[in-house]
């Protein structure tokens, strides 16, 4: 198994109007116009993203069942994409950068209640002008053993007077190979019990086709369908040489063969209504899992199968989706915004287990809960209310009510009690003069359960069973948010955020014991009680030619923070599970000199844990974590880019210190298990085409305003 490393609408002027700006609108965001990025060279809007100063891409949460939760943090002319199997990078990178006229950052209630609580989001503008534009993108990686890994996509934007159609398709090939070791002693003792030579090759091939279809007439009526399709598909190859202390040496090999196919239709209507829009969004998603899951013991040389287990899971997940709301953007000096989002969600699950017996025959293994079909019918209900109170000053309130219906059928029949929540807002925002811009605003949010967690499964590269729990809480959340920003040498931006979250039913591991054989306990989700979270994060993004550097930026992200939550086993205060490390940094220098660029990317990041009741499996970087780039632009609309991968060969790094049977029995054997992987550098070189010239007229104007 590998250890994780950081790897690191409005108006257009001189065009069709895609989308009516607010009156306070103006004085409220921060443009910069195309030409602002002609030194970076854009072939797609996601490379104009990339470089909006002090701007951080949010992707949102594509697992996030319903439309609204699952917002990122950038909408196109002012509307949100009606999708949520593609993201948002796979989005805005078949737009071509010749299209957009202009970017404007903002505060989120601009663009609807999804991002009230927002501080920054990113209205891409894009030209009205009739034409044909594309980009043909292809790339080659070599690996450290030597495998070269192609890939290649294609995109094109048709626009003929109101009508725009968008289309990509792609392989997104990635292949990485990965070298390492496993050491296994006695906690207590020191003693070796096993060591292991690792070769693993990771295989993530997810080719799609995709394509959208606006109709804007104006910003109160608009037709929009968008359709994806991706048969996705994982593999990972494993060889493992593995030494016991006092056995016979072993050849273990690990296979994971994962198919992921995932099919959306989606489309959205906009009409006016009552001196506002009412906006219709439907959406359906279908997603499969067919996965198989085998390691086996095998003496050494491989010839004989000595153990192991193997897994099978089937799974089909379904999402239907219908939502209508109503803005108004002057109501008696108020702008609001109110509607309702039903969903259907359903997932039928199967997972089948077994052992290699000593004849190499496959025994089934019986779970707790090994087949599961789940349905919830789910409903939420919204308004939000917003004024301007000065030039400066602007608040917005809002309210969502929260119904959940959810059933389980198959080895455990459970029809859950309706769940309930009401979950309020509140943002005051503040543009001041000189650039200052501020942002206070507290939400509660209420987490989603994971379907996944109410079934049995096994984890074959870790050696562990996980627990089903179909009586599940989801966590709520008070989030307080604090933003400060300010521009840093002229276009630069200086911006702070600060925040604190107090979490009820906190959602971490639990140990879950059989009533009739208490002897079978198995680490599970389970509900805790109240974890708290406190964070700051320091962004600073600084072009530097005041300073008599022309060309060069550089650009800073900076967190600390510190998580608790009371241990279910021990009683004692503890960090968070998962990707909560105390501090990260992140460093992006980049210089632009004519025809090339250059730059590199170093990061770092303190440990984390995720602290089960059989074990606590600690991952963190070997060391600083670098990639680097040169950029070549022959000529108008060709790019060639070298790129190195793993600069400087950081390994990453992974402890786990397994307790046998759990952490709750009165004298566990405790195995200390060492893991240390390294995919070397990589390098890989790409070659980005653009083509037509339909949007090229507008991409002229200023910077930043």
């Amino acid at each position: 198994m590998s250890t994780a490393l950081v790897p690191p609408a409005s108006a257009q002027q001189g065009d069709a109007p895609v989308a009516a700006a607010p009156a306070s609108k103006a004085t409220r965001t921060t443009a910069y116009q195309a030409a602002f990025f002609a030194q970076y060279a854009p072939r797609t809007a996601l490379d104009i993203a990339r470089q909006v100063p002090g701007f951080a891409l949010d992707l949102g949460d594509q697992d996030t069942r319903g439309f609204a939760g699952a917002a990122g943090n950038v909408v196109i002319n002012g509307a949100r994409p009606s999708s949520k199997a593609e993201s948002l990078e796979t989005t805005l990178a078949r737009i071509p950068a010749n299209r957009v006229v202009r970017v404007e950052v903002g505060p989120g209630d601009l663009y609807g209640s999804e991002y009230s609580t927002k501080s920054q989001v990113l209205n891409v503008i894009l030209s009205a002008a009739g034409g044909i534009d594309g980009n043909i993108t292809a790339s080659a990686r070599r690996l450290y053993t030597g495998k070269v890994v192609p890939d290649g996509s294609v995109s094109a934007l048709i626009r003929k007077g109101s009508s725009s159609i968008n289309l990509s398709a792609g392989f997104a090939n990635a292949l990485n190979h990965e070298e390492g070791t496993d050491t296994l002693r006695d906690a207590d003792t020191g003693e070796l019990l096993e060591f292991r030579r690792k070769h693993n090759s990771y295989h993530d091939f997810n080719p799609y086709v995709s394509g959208s279809w606006a109709l804007e007439k104006s910003s109160n009526e608009a037709y929009r369908l968008n359709a994806r399709w991706s048969p996705g598909q994982f593999d990972l190859k494993q060889r493992n040489h593995v030494t016991p202390t006092g056995s016979p040496e072993r050849d273990d090999d690990l296979i994971q063969d994962f198919d992921n196919p995932v099919f959306e239709l989606g489309g959205d209507v906009t009409q006016p209504l009552a001196g506002g829009a009412v906006k219709l969004v439907g959406l359906a998603t279908r997603r499969k899992r067919d996965w198989l899951e085998r390691y086996r013991l095998r003496t050494e040389g491989g010839e004989d199968v000595l153990g192991g287990s193997e897994q099978l899971q089937d799974a089909q997940r379904n999402e239907t989706i219908l939502r209508v709301n109503w803005t108004r953007s002057d109501l008696g000096g108020f702008s609001v915004e109110t509607g309702i989002e039903g969903a259907l969600n359903t997932l039928d699950h199967q997972v089948q287990l077994f052992r290699f017996g000593a004849d190499g025959e496959l025994d089934p293994v019986d779970l707790a809960v090994d087949q599961a079909d789940v349905k919830e019918k789910r409903a939420e209900a919204f308004v939000r209310v917003g004024r301007q109170l000065s030039n400066s000053i602007r608040v917005d309130a809002g309210v969502n009510y929260e119904y959940s219906k959810i059933s389980v059928r198959g080895d455990v029949d459970l029809d859950r009690d309706p769940l309930r929540f009401w979950k309020p807002s509140l943002t005051f925002d503040w543009k001041g003069g000189k650039g200052w811009h501020g942002q206070l605003s507290v939400r509660r949010t209420v987490a989603q359960l994971d379907f996944y967690d109410f079934i049995s499964s096994a984890e074959l590269s870790a050696d562990r069973i996980n627990g089903g729990n179909p009586n599940l809480v989801p966590q709520q959340t008070w989030e307080f948010r604090g933003t400060l920003e300010h521009p840093l040498l002229g276009e630069g931006l200086a911006k702070l955020d600060v925040g604190y979250d107090l979490v009820n039913d906190f959602q971490d591991r639990v140990l879950i014991c059989d009533p009739l054989h208490p002897e079978d306990c198995f680490d599970a989700p389970g509900n805790l009680g109240t974890g708290k979270r406190y964070f700051a994060r320091l962004t600073l993004d600084a072009p530097l030619a005041q300073i008599g550097l022309n060309g060069v930026r550089v650009k800073f992200d900076g967190t600390i923070q510190r998580t608790r939550v009371e241990d279910p086993i021990s009683g004692e205060q503890r960090n968070w599970s998962d990707f909560f490390p105390d501090w990260q940094w992140n460093i992006d220098v980049r210089h632009d000199i004519g025809n090339f660029s250059y730059g590199f990317n170093i990061a770092d990041r303190d440990r984390f844990t995720f602290f089960r009741t059989d074990e606590f499996d600690t991952n963190w970087n070997g060391g600083v974590y670098m990639t680097a780039f040169v950029e070549y632009r022959p000529r108008a609309g060709t790019t060639i880019t070298l790129d190195l991968d793993n600069a400087i060969e950081t390994p990453g790094l992974r402890e786990r210190l397994i307790f046998d049977p759990h952490r709750g029995a009165a004298d566990p054997f405790v195995i200390d298990e060492f893991r240390e992987r390294n995919r070397h550098l990589n390098f890989g070189l790409t070659l980005r085409q653009s083509f037509g010239g339909g949007g090229s007229s507008s991409s002229g104007g200023g910077g930043a305003n």
